[in-house]
């Protein structure tokens, strides 16, 4: 499917066109105010105008392949200013990358309010059904480098960009709704701990070492976060199948004045899938870009993703009921307490133009609100409100960040800003201060502020202390640390408990201090007793000693929509399904069941010993991918249809075993035909619920088959 067209720029500040020569591709570079940076490449034609390669400040270039000597042999000279640009540009190609949320992914799409809520908010963009706006969105790793691989256990970025006619809006969250820590003093130490080891370099991208676990295990407050980084939620399948969340608590203010709290939610039209550890470990050798091609094959297919915008909205008197703070980032609402409020749809329609200028440049900014918003006084959004914009200048060199195309506004913006590093607007007039009274003269004396469209901070805010007081301290409820991690735990089904459990003691096991494991599991013993049984049998220790709770944890209900299984859909669409076949293959069959799976929604895949045309029965088929270099991890669900003859000459190839072995260990639906009945008993597949024979796939679909994953794997 063809790629949706740019916008039109704005406010163009620069345009720059070379007419192609006979035989030179036409290269076209437009810069619009908040319009992305376009670089487009098109077949030449004949013109009188040639288009000659230049630098970048437009002086044709004559060879750019050799340096400027003295002589054939001799010295390079300094004057070669096509080499000096050259170089000097390279070296300076890239810039330092995110010190957290270095892995990235991004996209461009749109936003669409679905329900208007003028009551709760004059937030334009949410004043009337069918509303627009641009957006960006970029889905993170955490803990990696911008190098890394896609599938560690590691919370996910989901950073939300919207281009309101208000100015740009971004949400900036994560796929876990709570955090590991309440204050942001302690953001730098949590940070600190979880990357590599600062003597020797390493681990990347993992919290399973020493000293990310000896910061957990002496910060209580991070326990509740814990029970989610080792679920189910850090693996999983795809970016197009995580949640978001605002994380803290926001404020809606609506056209009277009147405020509420809110929390904000993204739920992904597709469904939350995850995969299990084992696969996550064999995708990152298999594919260490999974997440990234993933979405950037489903947006280029037309499968355009997409998320609803819930809302949670209550006042101070539900806030002042609850045995926890709302203002604690540490700590969630239950779905069942406040339900989430749909009130609008992101859905990502066009891949990036160039990853640097885009994806890499992107910079989000939680102080970025629009009237109708508000921040409260959650003391980790406080810092953040900070952070975020001291570290942009750090990374893109210049306090004029804001006017690189993926950031800009598409909106028009005017103040009295100027100068600065890499000052690329070009205003015009005297006034570059206020007050003036430059108008009376005649001249052009600039914007001044709106006492009835400026944004305004809400007043009424019962929140805050007696604003005389200036205290380092923590509200009372900041010291539960257990209550909702031991509600998160106990709303899990019985076997994504055993994935914490297993996820805890594959973590701690690579510690090597004893005490801090047994500090954990201490820790451990204030959620749930029986997962510290499990975990301290796991790495066989004796059961430590509890550790203490500053505050005694009390027992909340269990919610369902925090657990993954409970809330699965039964559902083809974004799913890819893997169809091995070989040399006399039925191609009939073949056609049909990849027939069935994608009017369902699905796509499909096809693997083959080899690629390129294979001869079938009734035809030739070609593979999408070769046996050994697409493993069962990189899909959904899988089928073969083989002959006799080649299952035999499979049933010899490790790859081919390991194929079916790792489908069934992932409980993954395995259709088959009656010749690969040979290949599966050599990789000790036994039948149940989920291999079943190709004409039953279509029931069966891609759902996970939990039953059987005590049967193919030991779990704490």
């Amino acid at each position: 499917m063809p790629k949706s067209p740019p916008p039109s720029p704005a406010n163009d500040h620069a345009f720059r066109e070379h007419q192609p020569g006979e035989g030179q591709p036409k290269i076209e570079v437009s810069r619009g105010n908040g319009d992305e940076l376009h670089q487009n490449v098109a077949s030449g034609s004949k013109s009188a105008d040639a288009a000659f390669l230049t630098d970048n400040f437009g002086h044709p270039i004559s060879d750019n392949q050799n340096s400027l000597r003295a002589g054939e042999r001799g010295p390079t000279l300094l004057e070669d200013f096509v080499l000096r640009e050259k170089i000097f540009h390279f070296d300076h190609e890239r810039i330092p990358e995110r010190i957290v949320h270095a892995r990235g992914s991004g996209a461009h799409g749109v936003f669409e309010c679905t329900k208007a809520i003028p009551g709760l908010t004059k937030a334009s963009i949410l004043q009337k059904e069918g509303t627009t706006c641009p957006v960006f969105v970029r889905f993170s790793t955490v803990a990696g480098g911008a190098s890394s691989v896609d599938t560690p256990r590691d919370v996910r970025g989901f950073a939300v960009k919207l281009y309101t006619d208000s100015g740009n809006w971004d949400l900036v969250g994560n796929n876990i709704p709570v955090f590991f820590i309440q204050d942001a003093m302690k953001f730098p130490d949590l940070v600190h701990s979880v990357k590599m080891e600062a003597d020797r370099g390493y681990p990347q991208a993992a919290s399973a070492h020493d000293t990310f676990w000896d910061f957990i295990g002496l910060m209580p407050e991070a326990m509740h976060m814990i029970m989610w980084a080792m679920s189910d939620r850090t693996i999983p399948r795809s970016l197009r199948m995580i949640e978001g969340f605002g994380v803290h608590t926001f404020r809606f203010v609506n056209e009277k004045g009147e405020g509420k709290f809110v929390k904000f939610h993204w739920k992904p039209v597709l469904g939350i899938q995850s995969t299990t550890w084992d696969e996550a470990v064999k995708i990152a050798g298999a594919d260490p870009d999974f997440h990234r091609r993933d979405l950037f094959e489903a947006i280029d297919a037309g499968d355009f993703p997409a998320w609803d915008l819930g809302v949670q909205v209550f006042d101070e008197a539900f806030a002042a009921k609850q045995p926890y703070d709302v203002l604690d980032a540490t700590k969630l609402i239950p779905e069942e307490d406040v339900p989430v409020e749909i009130v609008g749809r992101i859905t990502l329609n066009r891949n990036v133009d160039n990853f640097f200028a885009e994806t890499e440049q992107v910079a989000f900014l939680p102080s970025n609100i629009i009237p109708g918003i508000d921040f409260s006084n959650d003391p980790l959004l406080q810092g953040r409100l900070f952070s975020y914009l001291d570290t942009q200048k750090s990374r893109l060199g210049t306090t004029n960040f804001h006017q690189i195309p993926i950031n800009a506004p598409k909106c028009p913006f005017h103040n009295f800003q100027r100068d600065g590093m890499m000052q690329t607007l070009v205003p015009t007039g005297r006034a570059n201060y206020e007050p003036n009274s430059l108008a009376e003269a005649g001249e052009n004396g600039g914007p001044r502020a709106s006492a009835d469209k400026g944004f305004k901070s809400f007043a009424a805010n019962d929140e805050r202390n007696d604003p005389a007081q200036k205290l380092r301290i923590r509200a009372a409820l900041f010291a539960d640390h257990f209550s909702q991690a031991r509600m998160f735990y106990l709303s899990q089904t019985e076997n994504e408990q055993a994935h914490i459990a297993s996820a805890l003691v594959f973590e701690l096991s690579k510690v090597t201090l004893d005490h801090v494991r047994a500090r954990v599991v201490g820790q451990l013993r204030n959620i749930d007793e029986d997962l510290a049984k499990r975990v301290a049998a796991g790495l066989a220790i004796d059961l430590p000693t509890k550790e203490p709770a500053a505050r005694a944890p009390v027992n909340l209900k269990p919610s369902d929509a925090l657990s993954i299984q409970k809330n699965a859909d039964d559902t083809m669409e974004g799913r890819k399904v893997a169809i091995l076949f070989a040399e006399g293959s039925d191609k009939a069959v073949i056609d049909k069941l990849k027939g069935d799976i994608e009017s369902a929604g699905g796509t499909v895949f096809l693997v083959a010993p080899k690629v390129g045309g294979i001869k079938v029965k009734g035809g030739t088929l070609k593979a999408d991918g070769q046996l050994a270099g697409s493993p069962s991890v990189l899909f959904d669900a899988v089928a073969s249809i083989l002959t006799e003859d080649q299952a035999e000459a499979l049933s010899k190839q490790g790859s081919a075993v390991q194929w079916f072995m790792d489908a069934y260990g992932h409980c993954k639906t395995i259709a088959h035909d009656e010749a690969t009945q040979l290949l599966l008993d050599k990789a000790g597949v036994e039948k149940d619920g989920g291999v079943v024979a190709i004409d039953k796939f279509e029931s069966v679909g891609t759902r996970r088959h939990w039953a059987r994953e005590a049967r193919v794997r030991d779990l704490a």
